[in-house]
């Protein structure tokens, strides 16, 4: 059924508050919930920190004070459903748990958007960062064995599997090469401006969250396995980032951040199995449908455009779904498990010269392999166990991949 959230009936702005018992919602079972409300949460979580720090960027470069109390009122609410969202999360959670469903949602929601977009250059920015994610799950789903016995494949419902894939000491690159090139939203799908949006959003509330919890794990290798690969999400959001249209202006933008969240609240409405939560998604698509019909009063007065001029085709496309990809993941790994990106393009790493950037970075950061934290944490484990710990259906579409009581490092991976 389409679904146009610019047709949909909206509540004033000075309606949408609420009290601090309607702010503070009962949190998820973590032995009863199914893994992928946890990921939508963690998705809503960073789509609302997203529009609440793009809110305070345009307030910040924005002279007029009409716009900006217009904006200090919509980001009042979006900080109040943030929060709500925050502690639908339960106090029984710990950092690592939760850690595990960031990745399994880094994976999923990656593969998700990468089967269903038009955009070819889009598609392929997905898929090389898909597997980048996908190991990291297995890093961490490694140290969590190791420190909790607790196995990864009961946190994310045997939906996803846990095995290597592109080892993250390949992942660190020199920056420049994390930059690709921007779509144009005038002529671009309208599945593909969603898409740019809604994944540099989770990438950047993945960044965030490692960049907070680095300093506060509890153990010394859990700490450098957060600075590590904290600073490969600092890549991610960089190279999902520079997909984004910069052409835009503030209200066109603004626009387009209150839109994308409708999409999302709305996707997460209909996918829900929760009923709680399904609640919380109602509300916050409600509130953010004010939100939009604001946005577009702001567009119109102070930029003197239609909303039909950025959005021509409003209805929102399909829901997005948070389902299981094991096939899709299986084949991206072992298409380009040897990529790695090179300036605005992707090439093997076996084919880069001696003096590339690639490895002249990886010499400054990686120059001691028995130093470097992923790696650390599968060693300790083999050591520890005899082999690293995994959750596969069937043995690694790599063959380099596939020995479980080594780690390979080697970041040329020839398949």
């Amino acid at each position: 059924m389409s679904f146009n959230p610019f047709e949909q009936k909206a509540s004033r702005i000075d309606k949408v508050f609420s009290d601090w018992k309607g702010l503070y919602p009962k949190p998820y079972d973590k032995n009863e919930v199914d893994p992928y409300t946890k990921c939508r949460i963690i998705l809503m979580n960073g789509t609302e920190f997203e529009d609440v720090w793009f809110s305070h960027q345009y307030h910040r470069h924005e002279i007029n004070n009409d716009i900006r109390r217009e904006l200090a009122m919509i980001r009042a609410s979006e900080q109040q459903q943030q929060k709500r969202i925050a502690c639908l999360k339960p106090l029984d959670e710990n950092i690592l748990e939760t850690t595990i469903s960031y990745e399994q949602l880094a994976v999923d929601l990656t593969a998700a958007l990468a089967q269903t977009d038009p955009d070819k250059y889009v598609k392929l920015a997905l898929d090389f960062a898909l597997l980048e994610d996908f190991d990291h799950l297995y890093r961490y789903a490694n140290l969590l064995e190791a420190e909790q016995g607790v196995k990864a494949e009961r946190l994310v419902g045997c939906y996803t599997e846990i095995m290597p894939a592109r080892p993250t000491i390949a992942h660190h690159r020199f920056p420049m090469d994390n930059v690709e090139f921007p779509i144009n939203n005038k002529s671009s799908d309208l599945k593909t401006k969603l898409h740019t949006a809604i994944i540099t959003a989770a990438e950047q509330q993945t960044m965030n969250y490692y960049m907070n919890i680095c300093g506060i794990y509890p153990t010394d290798i859990g700490r450098k396995l957060y600075q590590e690969i904290g600073m490969v999400e600092e890549e991610h959001v960089t190279h999902y980032g520079s997909l984004i249209d910069p052409t835009e202006g503030w209200a066109e933008c603004n626009l387009m951040h209150q839109y994308t969240e409708c999409y999302l609240y709305w996707s997460a409405y209909n996918t829900e199995t929760d009923n709680n939560v399904k609640k919380v998604w109602q509300m916050h698509l409600e509130q953010e449908l004010t939100h939009l019909q604001k946005a577009v009063e702001l567009l119109k007065k102070y930029a003197n455009k239609d909303y039909l001029e950025v959005i021509p085709e409003p209805a929102f496309p399909e829901e997005l779904v948070l389902k299981e990809n094991k096939e899709y993941i299986r084949k991206i790994l072992k298409q380009t498990v040897n990529l790695t990106s090179n300036r605005e393009d992707y090439d093997k790493v076996t084919d880069l010269s001696d003096n590339a950037d690639f490895f002249r970075y990886q010499r400054m950061v990686n120059r001691n392999v028995g130093e470097i934290p992923s790696h650390k944490v599968i060693e300790n484990e083999i050591l520890l166990k005899g082999s690293d710990y995994r959750y596969e259906d069937s043995a690694n579409p790599v063959r380099e991949l596939r020995d479980n009581t080594k780690d390979t490092v080697n970041v040329v991976l020839k398949v």
